[in-house]
């Protein structure tokens, strides 16, 4: 089994067939598109494939060491990530050919009008363990 993160964009990846911004979707589309990840969440954690996965919010913060006390936070400006990142998903699967199979899966999620986005979806294969050598 091999661990895969499946990463949703807010932009920055090539335009999606149904390219509209969730911010002008309806509450409804909205609702829909949320209730297709976490069917899709279910169906995955059904056959195992499921590890972890969560929508992020846009708001986030920089926090660094910068000795004793509490440490400095600011709001920005970020790395493209909070412009970006929408949310992640990370699945355990057979191959790299599952993994593929499920990210065009989830890119069929509904978007404006009901109809699938057919987004993007950055797929990247999570480190493991090294492998033992043994002699």
């Amino acid at each position: 089994m091999a661990k895969y993160l499946l990463l949703k964009h807010y932009r920055g990846a090539p335009a999606a067939v149904n390219d509209v911004a969730m911010d002008q979707w309806t509450p409804e589309e909205v609702s829909a598109h949320m209730q297709y990840m976490d069917d899709f969440a279910k169906r995955l954690e059904g056959t195992g494939e499921f590890v972890d996965g969560q929508a992020l919010r846009p708001e986030g913060m920089w926090v660094r060491s910068d000795g004793e006390g509490r440490p400095p936070v600011t709001d920005g400006p970020f790395a493209e990530t909070k412009d970006l990142i929408a949310g992640w998903m990370i699945i355990d699967v057979e191959d790299q050919d599952r993994a593929i199979e499920l990210a065009g899966q989830l890119s069929a999620a509904p978007g404006a009008g009901g109809r699938p986005i057919h987004e993007w979806l950055e797929v990247r294969p999570v480190f493991g363990e090294p492998p033992t050598v043994t002699e």
